[in-house]
């Protein structure tokens, strides 16, 4: 199966260019050339390199997965209305109470509530899909989670431009505060949830990985509600550096990817335990086989792995221009390596020991709640250098 999953994504490499790529690439260039001669002055060298690094990257995987450019076409439109909606009104406090697409659809809040709901739509409809083997409620319920990464993009692309608008010093990309990471967590997961979704051609998974989307909304709904987490601060000095830009999405494709392969683990676990005591059950039948399970705990392992090891890399060489050294055993750097060892540990002994099945899948599950603590915990029971993540 992966040979067949490497063949398959080779062949969608060499695939003709059409119309729909020279409209994606004339897209991505006229955006970035724009954000270039707007935003320019504000800029540094590594900035504009980041600018380029990610055009590159965004043109690379629009070929790559062509879903991705329907849904950007979607973030753009609905970001630029909302845009457009500020430039009108010239207060962030007037436009979301006046203008009715801010207020009700695409203010920075707005679109977080959407997604919010949507996810959670998205995780009781995976799970009556699965039972009742309906084929139109799983294709909702995908179009749910699809609506809920759009709208999470929007909130993001909206508060980063809102952040200027309120203070121009307050101006950020939002990624720094532990309530703009939730949502970043919330939009990855779903993102890389979706791509082996339509790379493996089954949707019975998805109410299992949308429970730990939907765990990560409660916490953002109680964040925002009961602490007002969602108020737009300035931020600290040690943030107000190029090096967030490119540390912290790559962290959080880890985090996501090893949350699908923890979610994966669990399904995995609860099917085997079905099998055995009816193969024949329903909740048996309706299930990806365990060897295709198997195979993608492996693969979301490994994409969590590379993109966690160059965040942590990164982050030595930020803490190295912060802080004078790249590593002082902060309880944060002491818990990321703690996760990447336990990653590391569970991919050699896959590859040279070939371990698969029960013990794999436990370990990966374990290993969320060792991720979670690194993400979560270290933020609410200890402290150091990385305070300003703080409940």
């Amino acid at each position: 199966m992966q040979t067949q999953t490497i063949m398959e994504s080779l062949q969608e490499e060499k695939r003709p260019y059409g119309i729909k790529d020279f409209v994606w690439i004339a897209f991505i260039l006229i955006g970035s050339f724009y954000a270039y001669m707007h935003y320019n002055s504000l800029m540094d060298i590594y900035e504009v390199g980041i600018l380029i690094g990610t055009a590159a990257s965004m043109i690379w995987l629009g070929r790559f997965w062509p879903s991705l450019m329907q849904m950007s076409y979607w973030v753009a439109g609905l970001s630029l209305v909302a845009l457009w909606s500020y430039h009108s009104h010239g207060n962030v406090i007037s436009a979301n109470e006046q203008a009715f697409f801010l207020k009700f659809l695409v203010s920075s809040q707005s679109a977080i509530m959407w997604m919010s709901a949507l996810f959670v739509l998205a995780t009781a409809t995976y799970f009556l899909a699965l039972f009742n083997k309906s084929e139109f409620t799983a294709k909702t319920a995908t179009t749910l989670v699809w609506s809920g990464v759009v709208f999470g993009l929007v909130g993001m692309m909206v508060r980063w431009r809102e952040s200027y608008i309120i203070n121009f010093d307050y101006g950020h990309i939002p990624v720094s505060s532990l309530y703009e990471v939730f949502i970043l967590f919330v939009v990855l997961t779903g993102l890389i949830y979706l791509y082996y979704e339509q790379k493996y051609k089954t949707q019975s998974l998805g109410g299992f990985v949308m429970l730990i989307i939907s765990a990560a909304v409660a916490f953002l709904l109680w964040y925002h509600f009961d602490r007002g987490a969602h108020e737009i601060q300035p931020l600290v000095p040690a943030l107000k550096s190029y090096w967030m830009k490119i540390h912290v999405p790559a962290n959080f494709v880890g985090y996501g990817a090893f949350s699908i392969a923890a979610m994966i683990g669990f399904a995995y676990l609860l099917t085997n335990r079905a099998m055995q005591k009816n193969p024949n059950g329903v909740f048996a039948k309706r299930m990806p086989s365990l060897d295709m399970m198997d195979d993608l705990m492996y693969k979301t392992i490994a994409l969590g792995f590379a993109f966690f090891t160059i965040a942590t890399i990164l982050g030595a060489m930020w803490a190295a221009e912060a802080w004078g050294g790249y590593w002082s055993w902060d309880p944060k750097e002491t818990w990321a390596l703690i996760v990447w060892l336990n990653y590391a540990a569970w991919l050699h002994i896959r590859m040279t020991k070939g371990w698969r099945g029960n013990p794999m899948a436990w370990w990966a599950v374990i290993g969320l709640l060792i991720t979670t603590f690194a993400f979560l915990g270290v933020n609410m029971f200890l402290s150091g250098l990385h305070s300003y993540g703080e409940l």
